[in-house]
């Protein structure tokens, strides 16, 4: 996952942050890195060239930013442009100077109304979206002076090899993940197209009208698995020379761990033209036919101890299923987030779909998608005239 970022964006209203100094922000920060010392470290190689994270105290970067907007007015301009929502994360990556490329940084942007962002930007090597909600989870209990309910995580990291004399049985690369690279110390992966996100959000009346329609046979699917289905069938309308006949499926595991990357990870094959059958029976395979490939996986990256380079995320068209992410938990001084986005950097060029929760007031899910520019204009129209999907 090391070239995979996750960004995270709450708005709050102006009563969250009314009154304080940049010092008052910063001094809950402090406590707060006190129960996640792995990610104020920094990374280095060992000998065979495996990065590992080096506890050294360094720290998250903190950065301040001002907007002209209204909050309003910001959260009007995504519905035509969500790309423009990473300008309240910062854009850095790690590298190349791994010894001084922080893990996690975070930006406050203040709106002209007064409203203010918080900008998560998470290297996703640290764990999955499940962890992230939770160091922010963590931030707002911090704020409201209780004592986290974790214990300090001091990460075992290994600083040496982990080849052992017996030869590990070498296998094809797991369809879910895409071997590139290498990428040395930038840890970034060039696409060959532009990639853009464009979200729209599906409330609760509608979404049980959707699940109902794409019943089938007294089958009932999840709002993952309808809603991931249609999108699916979508976007092979619109590769019909590169239909996805494969998809990679991430969503959070059973062992329900919140530090360090857990999710599921599994393909789903389709043997037939995706374009031509029901929506149901995609969500069918979704629900009943997907391959877990978390133990291919780590075989393959223990095939050279660790030092070559993946992508997950776009290496097949990804549907990522955040239903169950506490991203609306997130309390500053017993403000809650009037919303919470959520989407990643460093997908590759197959394109990946979040379903996340809605806004507690309205309900429902709020999808997002990131996918190549030159396909996000008709991914929005088939949405329009086959679902009437805004």
């Amino acid at each position: 996952m090391k070239l995979h970022y996750l960004k995270a964006i709450y708005y709050f209203g102006n009563q969250a942050f009314e009154g304080l100094t940049t010092l008052n922000i910063k001094e809950h920060m402090f406590i707060l890195l006190n129960y996640f010392p792995a990610i104020c470290g920094r990374f280095r190689r060992t000998e065979s060239g495996r990065p590992y994270i080096k506890c050294n105290d360094c720290g998250v970067r903190f950065i301040e930013a001002k907007c002209e907007k209204t909050m309003d007015e910001w959260l009007e301009m995504m519905k035509e442009n969500a790309s423009i929502e990473k300008y309240l994360t910062p854009n850095q990556i790690i590298g190349p100077e791994l010894a001084f490329s922080p893990t996690v940084l975070v930006q406050f942007t203040k709106f002209k109304c007064g409203g203010m962002s918080v900008g998560l930007s998470w290297a996703h090597v640290l764990g999955d979206a499940f962890s992230a909600a939770e160091f922010m989870n963590t931030l707002g209990k911090v704020v409201a002076d209780e004592k986290p309910n974790r214990h300090i995580n001091l990460a075992q990291m290994k600083t040496k090899s982990t080849n052992t004399k017996s030869p590990i049985k070498i296998m094809e690369d797991p369809l879910s993940i895409k071997r590139v690279g290498p990428v040395g110390d930038n840890w970034l992966t060039v696409n060959n197209c532009k990639m853009e996100a464009f979200s729209f959000s599906v409330n609760d009346t509608q979404l049980s009208h959707f699940q109902s329609k794409i019943s089938s046979k007294g089958t009932n699917f999840t709002p993952f698995e309808a809603l991931s289905a249609v999108i699916w069938q979508c976007i092979a309308k619109i590769r019909p020379e590169s239909e996805p006949k494969v998809v990679t499926i991430c969503k959070k595991s059973e062992q329900n761990k919140v530090d360090g990357n857990n999710q599921l990870i599994s393909v789903v094959k389709a043997d037939y033209p995706i374009v031509e059958v029901d929506p149901s029976e995609l969500a069918a395979l979704m629900k009943n036919a997907s391959f877990d490939e978390r133990e291919k996986i780590e075989i393959a990256i223990k095939k050279d101890d660790g030092v070559s380079d993946f992508i997950v995320y776009g290496a097949n068209l990804t549907f990522v299923n955040l239903e169950e992410v506490k991203c609306y938990e997130f309390e500053y001084r017993k403000q809650k987030p009037v919303y919470v986005g959520y989407r990643l950097d460093g997908i590759s060029d197959s394109g990946a779909v979040l379903l996340l929760p809605g806004p507690p007031k309205n309900g429902g899910r709020t999808v997002v998608a990131i996918l190549p520019e030159d396909e996000v204009i008709e991914l929005k129209s088939e949405l329009k005239s086959e679902w009437f999907m805004d």
